[in-house]
């Protein structure tokens, strides 16, 4: 069985949500990844409320394209956050078909959060979605076995792969191998240098208004730094033989300097043709 591909909004976040759509299906991709609600305070969301002209529109393209939404994200839960604020979001994923929606620790006491996520996983049934929780090394959920904790007890939920964060967070391919295959849900593929970078400088602005701290050069390289699979160090066929032979890998390199050069279409398919190089090489290994 072909294993589906996918791209990540973060990618291109300029690119409204119906026209990521059609570039994925004209660069070859299944499906996408899409960004509905805004991850960070004064990003400029997205206007794909239901009833939307947008969202209509969005809908139309996956049914006139056959691409498939395979998330969504994100929602954020914070110390004092209820699920039940995020009513809306699960009823736009609902319309768009999603399968994953990402949900982000912004809660410090990790156990709390465990609890919320649980909540969210019995509120997202009905829409047939699925919360998954991502770790990365500049959030409270910093390895893999907290995330794998966190899904094992929420009565449904899954694990986001994402393989810079793998790679930060000092994960090993042992450690993947030993995860129950039915708790990852997907992976977000993307290359870079082996090292962390540092003193990065802050652009003077990120696409729809994302934030990132100044100095934070982990969120920087995360956001505008990334590269695609087979231009970086990464031990990305490493890492796809470990993971499950049927689990969607999605491209998610927002880079501002490849996006100076390239444009959509162009970026787009040279990110297609990088996945297919890996999943080509990895499968021959």
């Amino acid at each position: 069985m072909a294993r589906e591909t996918g791209l990540e909004h973060l990618t291109m976040l300029d690119i409204s949500p119906p026209e990521l759509v059609s570039l994925a299906a004209r660069a070859g991709f299944d499906s996408v990844g899409l960004r509905i609600a805004p991850v960070t305070p004064g990003e400029e969301p997205w206007p794909m409320d239901r009833g939307s002209p947008m969202l209509a529109e969005t809908v139309r393209r996956c049914a006139a394209t056959g691409v498939a939404v395979l998330g969504v994200e994100a929602v954020a839960l914070g110390p004092g956050t209820a699920v039940a604020r995020f009513q809306p979001v699960l009823e736009v994923a609902g319309v768009l078909g999603a399968r994953h929606l990402n949900v982000i620790c912004d809660d410090p006491e990790v156990g709390r959060f465990t609890d919320r996520f649980a909540e969210l996983v019995a509120l997202c049934r009905p829409y047939r979605l699925r919360p998954v929780v991502e770790f990365t090394a500049y959030r409270p959920v910093r390895t893999l076995s907290q995330a794998v904790a966190i899904a094992s007890e929420s009565g449904g939920g899954g694990v986001l792969l994402d393989a810079l964060h793998v790679q930060r967070c000092g994960v090993s391919l042992r450690q993947l191998a030993s995860v129950q295959p039915g708790l990852l849900a997907y992976l977000q593929a993307c290359d870079a240098p082996l090292e962390p970078p540092s003193g990065l400088t802050l652009p003077a602005q990120l696409p729809r208004g994302q934030q990132a701290g100044q100095g934070d050069d982990a969120v920087l390289e995360a956001r505008t730094r990334r590269m695609l699979p087979g231009e970086g160090e990464l031990p990305l066929a490493g890492l796809m033989s470990v993971l499950p032979a049927d689990l969607p890998v999605s491209v998610e390199a927002p880079s501002l300097a490849s996006r100076r050069l390239y444009g959509p279409d162009e970026y787009a398919a040279r990110a297609r043709r990088a996945l297919a190089a890996l999943l080509t090489s990895s499968s021959a290994s």
